[in-house]
């Protein structure tokens, strides 16, 4: 899927907002995943508390958005700019790939909650797109 130069600045806009909070964004999005889609607690077995509040799911949040500024830094080429994120997905954790999708899905809910002025259609359009490319390119080692 291609960005266009469009939904490239609509992304890059609407991160510049998201930046200043991904620790509550990355730990709510993540936590709601967890809830929302049960089957993808079994990657966080060792974990003993899986509640959105807790310290592991707020952690991992923080780092599931450092990967999201990865992606941004390397719009112009999501498959590059993740590559390692990709094979570590792929050949360490085993993380079935359609769980980034429903990532992606939640971090776009919790978006629109935390901006709903900024997240306008047009911006929701964008980011959907963008991180729909990122799913892609955290899949590339799968194939």
């Amino acid at each position: 899927m291609s960005l266009s130069r469009t939904d490239k600045e609509a992304v890059k806009a609407i991160w510049a907002k998201m930046s200043k909070s991904i620790d509550v964004i990355g730990a709510e999005a993540f936590g709601r995943m967890l809830i929302a889609y049960p089957q993808t607690k079994i990657y966080f077995s060792e974990w003993s508390d899986l509640r959105p509040a807790s310290g592991p799911v707020k952690a991992h949040g923080k780092k599931v958005m450092g990967g999201i500024a990865t992606a941004v830094a390397s719009i112009d080429d999501l498959t590059c700019g993740l590559r390692e994120l990709s094979e570590r997905h792929a050949f360490t954790l085993k993380v079935d790939p359609a769980n980034f999708r429903l990532l992606a899905h939640c971090i776009l809910v919790v978006t629109a909650i935390m901006f709903p002025k900024d997240f306008t259609p047009e911006i929701h359009v964008s980011f959907d797109k963008f991180l729909a490319g990122v799913a892609l390119a955290l899949s590339d080692k799968y194939r």
